[in-house]
């Protein structure tokens, strides 16, 4: 594997990347997958078994089912055993040293990569490992919705948005100055209601968490 720099985090790419549209924009995947499961026993929640594959696997299958033409993934815990154990072919890996300290310090990594990829990307549609009730089509209804680089598009369960989101490249710089700890972006997303177009996509997936171990039924 060939590594370079992304912003502060360090970038690799496994089998052979996406090539660029010739007309268009680009939505690329952004995968938050850094997790150290700490209600979980300390198990890193990429490598979850899900139908005998690592969970992460399914997750950016989904992104890239989804309409999404290149997936980033942020990796964290366990980072190393993650490139060895996971079939990820295609996909951009970004590790985040600092993922300890919460998601936004996932989100900023993934948002850095995206910025400096040699591609042009127009906007960012991101999903959560631990979601796996969310499937391709909850994907790419969200992708849909996109308008330009000033969207902001995220899917909605009963009326309360989740997962996945979208963020047109306009707004990452505001986006990557305001996530800190495990707030990721929503205290952007929260001055910047009124923008955003919800998606509703209650009737194709179910936004849960892997969180606890009580959880872990929901993988079987």
């Amino acid at each position: 594997m060939t590594g370079e720099t992304a912003g502060e985090s360090a970038q690799e790419t496994t089998g052979e990347p996406a090539a660029a549209p010739a007309t268009g924009p680009r939505t690329a995947g952004l995968l938050l997958a850094a997790g150290g499961g700490r209600r979980l026993g300390g198990r890193p929640k990429a490598l979850l078994p899900y139908r005998g594959r690592p969970l992460v696997e399914r997750a950016a299958r989904v992104l890239r089912e989804g309409g999404c033409e290149v997936v980033h993934v942020v990796l964290g815990a366990a980072a190393e055993r993650v490139r060895q154990e996971a079939d990820l072919p295609g996909c951009v890996l970004v590790e985040n040293p600092e993922w300890a300290e919460g998601m936004g310090s996932s989100l900023r990594a993934g948002l850095a990569s995206l910025a400096a990829a040699p591609y042009g990307v127009d906007a960012a549609l991101v999903s959560l490992v631990d979601q796996p009730g969310i499937g391709a089509a909850a994907v790419a209804r969200v992708h849909a919705a996109y308008r330009g680089r000033a969207t902001l598009a995220a899917a909605s369960y009963d009326g309360r948005r989740g997962h996945p989101v979208l963020f047109g490249a306009d707004h990452w710089a505001g986006i990557a100055a305001a996530a800190v700890g495990d707030r990721g972006a929503r205290e952007y997303l929260e001055a910047h209601r009124d923008a955003i177009t919800l998606v509703d996509c209650s009737d194709v997936a179910e936004p849960y968490d892997i969180d606890t171990e009580a959880d872990l039924r929901r993988l079987a």
